[in-house]
């Protein structure tokens, strides 16, 4: 009989702090809050870009600040689908189901292109657009070429045109949104690919991924939590009890920012100029003072700041989206990111195959 052999090699939980890849598309600089796009501020693309163009520059490289992306019809066989999900059902699911069926109905060649992932890009936010509608009792709406993917989007789910201030609001959602790193749903997008699967598996494991309420879920929790809060006077009194009853403040700390969130510094600027703005902004600038002061009074050894998610809320219910929108909506902001991550990692493919540290009984025979 063999004993097992011990295993020296390093073991990181989580895969915290190992190199998994190498990419040219996404920088985040932890430490001093940072976070570029193949060399661009995230601020300056969203003062000066628009979602189509910051798309077009993680799947290219190339600046083009007139590149124009409308949303594109929902094909016939994933309508079906979307027609026979229960109202009831998550539009994660929904969004989930739309993309696997789109899939299903296209030539997806390897390896994946830039046109796959314009394709793709274009497609998802019709076909949210519509369950949102169909759970609703409502038809859903074809699109309009003349519009950009986000204000196309809006009209899609509303039935009409949004004003400029509001489409330019969700739209800088969308870019903040578009591309962070090596995140898990990312990750999840890159292994997939790495077995040259297609793009559309890929997306829809990146779904899967970002569903899971660690990842994708706490813009619509900071909403619950900023109602919680009350009033202005009343901050600091709700953040002390929350803290003492050990529940978690949503939209403080990140697993990789030890500095205040760049996103977020750009979605306050985009909240506070809204037109349309929640009145619980005031309240939530509030708590965030007050938060910010009160971690670092109790925990100075921990630098929780604001993430990109306490002002996700705001921006978002300003932009008329109810909170279980949240989420499908992040991930429509993210297919940039995660095509443009495909598209990567088949440039330079190598099969993404780690390995696993046994723990189990040593070598042994099966009982008599």
């Amino acid at each position: 009989m063999i004993e097992t052999q011990p295993d020296a090699r390093p073991y990181s939980p989580g895969l915290e702090g190992v190199v998994a890849a190498e990419t040219a598309l996404g920088y985040v600089d932890g430490e001093r809050g940072r976070l570029l796009y193949r060399g661009y501020r995230i601020g300056d693309l969203v003062e000066r870009g628009t979602y189509p163009a910051i798309a077009n520059l993680l799947w290219t490289g190339d600046w083009d600040p007139d590149h124009h992306l409308p949303t594109s019809p929902v094909p016939a066989a994933v309508m079906t689908a979307l027609r026979a999900l229960p109202a009831a059902a998550k539009p994660m699911d929904a969004l989930r189901t739309a993309v696997s069926v789109w899939g299903a109905a296209q030539t997806l060649d390897w390896p994946p292109t830039p046109e796959q992932a314009r394709a793709l890009t274009a497609f998802s936010p019709s076909a949210l657009a519509a369950f949102a509608r169909l759970r609703r009792g409502l038809e859903p709406v074809e699109p309009d070429s003349s519009l950009d993917l986000v204000p196309g989007f809006l009209y899609q789910l509303n039935g009409e045109r949004a004003d400029a201030a509001t489409a330019r609001a969700l739209d800088a959602y969308f870019i903040v949104g578009a591309e962070h790193g090596l995140n898990a749903s990312t990750f999840t997008a890159r292994v997939i690919t790495s077995t040259r699967s297609d793009l559309a598996s890929a997306v829809v494991g990146a779904i899967g991924a970002l569903k899971g309420p660690l990842h994708g879920g706490a813009p619509s929790e900071v909403v619950e939590q900023i109602h919680n809060a009350g009033s202005p006077a009343n901050a600091e009194k709700w953040v002390r009890e929350t803290i003492a009853k050990g529940d978690r403040l949503m939209g403080f700390g990140h697993r990789v920012y030890r500095a205040y969130d760049p996103r977020a510094a750009a979605l306050r600027k985009v909240a506070e100029s809204m037109e349309h703005k929640p009145d619980w902004l005031e309240l939530a600038i509030a708590v965030e003072d007050v938060a910010l002061r009160v971690l670092a009074e109790l925990h100075p050894e921990r630098a929780l700041k604001t993430n990109v998610e306490y002002y996700a809320a705001p921006v978002l219910m300003g932009v008329g989206l109810t909170p279980d929108l949240f989420p499908a909506t992040f991930a429509l902001a993210r297919h940039a990111g995660w095509t443009a991550h495909v598209i990567e990692q088949a440039g330079a493919n190598r099969i993404i195959r780690p390995d696993a540290r046994y723990t189990g009984p040593a070598e042994r025979d099966l009982p008599a």
